[in-house]
């Protein structure tokens, strides 16, 4: 609205300036009623006039005792007991200034007259202000484009969460939503507090659009157990941080976030936390490839708290290499650990042998890699090129340093695959498995992933984009399945593989069950306040449109080539596997023809050689034929 914006849009000395002179204007308006009161006349003008001086001085003292008590700097929505101390005091010493004026000038008035005039000041101002602060409210809450919100939780959280929505542009709150039976009924910071059953009725009553969830204490179970009956509801779900989350964040507006990629998993979290990583990596040189990746850039903020000596940060994109090494610089000054940062590409052996030779690096973890499938089965020679060849010269320079630890950052598509990208993964795992053969000075070993939630290229920005566009939400087939996990915990697992590694093993997390990709995209619809679209009925709002499996692309996803290899380690979630390697002449063999493959530019010698090289490859046509 035109009127608010103009008030809300004044400047800060402008609107101090309004306030003194409403101030100054109260204390001969107060005045004059004190007078009225004390003589008991609408009309005390003879007794005014024998004591016009008091008028005069007042005025002239009074701005100055409410500039000297900071008044005109009380923040109108802000407004609360201490301000209201302030006026009192700001009242009490105009009182006592009007009996020294008094009594100096031996005014012929009452006696009286200054206490009734300091009372009334302090409830004019207060009234002022409280009057201003609901005009200012009213008006705001029927400015368009506020959307109306529910707080779940009327504790202090709450209450600090509606205040400061009170003041931003974008929400309003409507009521307080708590458990607690004996806060039912009652008004909390001048909203109700109304019982959980109520919250269908106070939607469809106020149009409310958002829930939010403003309790940082309660427990994980708890949280997601109010989740979960939230989110049927058909309105938006967002969760204010824990109060540690807090301590370490900014405004409480800007906590609020959307459901996290945890609550998709369908599983608790893994706690990867041990000892062994931080003994692992403490004081070491640690060099990172693919370190503006989603995965490597985890890997050096998981890395901090390790307390390496150095991170070494290698990265061939120029503005990824830059975002991560400006994020880590500041955290690793302030823990005492070196940064460095190169450009190059994992395919250049100088550039990469130098940087190991140069920087002393004593274990790297090789998360550069061409990950996403469709791209990667189109451009299958620069996939192999980089995931298979670039692999190898990484691993040999670290060989020939004889560096302490190698890390190769796997994926599940490498066990049976059927397409390209994971083809290049296994063999990658392939020539890894060869190189700790002939260089046990180093312990090598291998990391498969599930879907990493919230990296790039995974499902859930791409479903998080198509739902704020309004749909479709796109899945290839309705029966696909994937194991799930969380950047973090990605990230963690290559750090515990660092750890637990003997030489040639490959290690996977226990994910639990795979979940159905149109199960998460039914999930998330519905997080966001949104209905899936029923065919038959047209009822609800998101699509779900199944487009068919993509090339390369397989219904299903396994962890072990072979799950007779498990073996146990220290972790219950932590599994090791020995798989079965080539030999040394049939890896030779197999980079020759890699390289021929590439020179030649000639894609379908590439894919004979993975046809005939990597165990269980079968194209993703007879995938779908099964």
């Amino acid at each position: 609205m035109f009127l608010l914006d103009n008030l809300l849009n004044m400047s800060r000395s402008a609107k101090r300036m309004v306030f003194l002179t409403a101030d100054i204007l109260l204390i001969p308006i107060s005045l004059f009623a004190a007078f009225a009161l004390r003589y008991g006349t609408a009309t005390p003008f003879p007794m005014i006039l024998e004591s016009w001086e008091l008028f005069a001085l007042m005025a002239a003292f009074g701005g100055a005792i409410i500039y000297f008590f900071n008044l005109p700097k009380i923040k109108l929505n802000a407004f609360e007991t201490r301000a209201m101390l302030q006026v009192g005091l700001a009242a009490v010493s105009l009182s006592v200034t009007a009996m020294a004026v008094s009594y100096l000038l031996q005014l012929s008035g009452s006696r009286s007259v200054p206490l009734i005039f300091g009372v009334l000041f302090f409830v004019a101002s207060v009234l002022m202000r409280v009057l201003g602060l609901y005009i200012i409210m009213y008006l705001s809450d029927r400015a368009e484009g506020r959307q109306h919100v529910l707080i779940y939780g009327g504790g202090s959280a709450g209450i600090q969460l509606a205040s400061a929505l009170r003041q931003s542009k974008e929400a309003r709150p409507v009521a307080f939503i708590d458990d607690n039976s004996n806060l039912h009924g009652l008004m909390v910071a001048g909203l109700p507090v109304c019982a959980p059953s109520d919250i269908e009725k106070l939607i469809n009553k106020h149009r409310v659009g958002r829930i939010l969830v403003a309790m940082p204490s309660v427990e994980k179970e708890r949280q997601n157990d109010i989740i979960s009956k939230l989110t049927g509801l058909g309105v938006e779900v967002h969760v204010l941080p824990s109060y540690v989350d807090m301590m370490a964040g900014n405004a409480i507006i800007e906590d609020l976030r959307p459901v996290t990629p945890d609550e998709l998993l369908g599983r608790d979290k893994v706690d990867l936390d041990t000892p062994e990583i931080a003994k692992t990596y403490a004081g070491r040189v640690v060099m990172v490839t693919g370190a503006g990746g989603s995965i490597g850039s985890e890997l050096c903020r998981q890395l901090i708290s390790c307390n390496p000596a150095r991170i070494v940060l290698f990265e061939q994109g120029e503005f990824q290499l830059y975002s991560i090494d400006q994020e880590l610089r500041p955290k690793a000054n302030h823990a005492g650990i070196e940064v460095s940062a190169y450009l190059g590409s994992v395919t250049n052996a100088p550039r990469v042998s130098n940087v190991v030779a140069d920087e002393g690096v004593e274990i790297i973890l090789h998360a550069a890699a061409y990950k996403h499938v469709p791209l990667v089965e189109s451009n299958e020679l620069e996939g192999a090129r980089n995931n298979v060849l670039g692999t190898q010269i990484v691993a040999e320079a670290a060989a020939q340093a004889q560096i302490e630890r190698f890390i190769l950052v796997s994926t599940d598509k490498a066990v049976r695959p059927t397409n390209v990208m994971g083809a290049t993964k296994r063999m990658a795992e392939l020539v890894v498995q060869d190189i700790q053969t002939r260089h046990p000075v180093t312990k090598f070993s291998m990391v498969r992933f599930g879907n990493v939630l919230g990296s790039s290229g995974s499902v859930l920005p791409l479903f998080q984009k198509q739902i704020e566009m309004g749909g479709p939400v796109t899945v290839t087939h309705p029966e696909v399945t994937r194991y799930f996990m969380t950047i973090p915990e990605a990230a963690r697992l290559v750090l515990l593989a660092g750890a637990y590694v003997e030489g040639g093993d490959v290690f996977v997390l226990d994910m639990g069950k795979p979940r159905k990709i149109i199960d998460i995209a039914r999930q998330l619809i519905t997080l966001s306040g949104r209905h899936v679209l029923d065919p038959q009925t047209g009822q609800g709002d998101i699509e779900i449109k199944i487009t068919g499996l993509r090339p390369g692309e397989k219904l299903y996803e396994e962890l072990l080539i072979d799950n007779d290899s498990l073996c146990q380690t220290p972790h219950p979630k932590i599994l090791r596997a020995e798989e079965a390697k080539l030999s040394q002449i049939e890896v030779a063999a197999m980079i020759r023809e890699i390289r021929a493959s590439i020179d030649e530019g000639d894609e379908i010698r590439l894919r004979q050689l993975i046809a005939t090289r990597v165990e269980g490859y079968h194209h993703y046509q007879q995938e779908i034929a099964q």
